[in-house]
């Protein structure tokens, strides 16, 4: 498993996966100032060669430019998910490549997690959710029963969306 983003949100990822007993093979990053995380090697920009066949996170939290980097990668790259042994997963939820479910977080029965999500450190998706690709659930954040919520939305920590509530594009709550 490869990340792409050196900073605070691939800090957390990286202790999800060893939690999990992945292999970390390193990061990438596009800064060249950062040669290092947490023990492991940058190796500087992305190199779809030194990926080879392993899996990919976009260890970025800022969902504009976790979509940016995933549109200018070959679209033969091979995603990965980074979920923490102590999160709860129902087996009747569903989780798009790239997805990230941290500590303590819960997703309940048939709720759907779209593409490179972020369900952060005890969040709470209770059932029958949508959520659609780069939305990044904040810590403590909690999602009543049959929330929808659209493409790019950032729900801040601590936040309560009451059952029912569809929340559109880009929105920041």
């Amino acid at each position: 498993m490869y990340l792409f983003g050196a900073s605070g949100h691939a800090k957390v990822i990286i202790d999800s996966l060893k939690a999990s007993g992945k292999k970390i093979s390193g990061l990438f990053d596009d800064n060249p100032e950062v040669k290092e995380l947490l023990g492991y090697k940058v190796f500087g920009p992305f190199d779809p060669l030194r990926l080879g066949n392993e899996e990919l996170i976009i260890s970025v939290g800022l969902n504009h430019i976790r979509k940016k980097i995933v549109e200018r990668l070959p679209d033969e790259t091979h995603y990965g998910n980074a979920i923490h042994p102590s999160a709860i997963i129902s087996e009747h939820a569903s989780l798009g490549k790239g997805t990230v479910v941290m500590q303590g977080a819960i997703i309940q029965s048939c709720s759907e997690i779209g593409r490179h999500c972020i369900i952060n450190t005890g969040a709470s998706v209770d059932h029958d959710c949508k959520i659609d690709d780069f939305v990044h659930i904040s810590p403590h954040a909690t999602l009543c029963g049959n929330v929808t919520i659209g493409e790019g939305t950032w729900i801040g920590a601590g936040t309560i969306v009451i059952p029912g509530v569809k929340i559109g594009k880009w929105c920041i709550i």
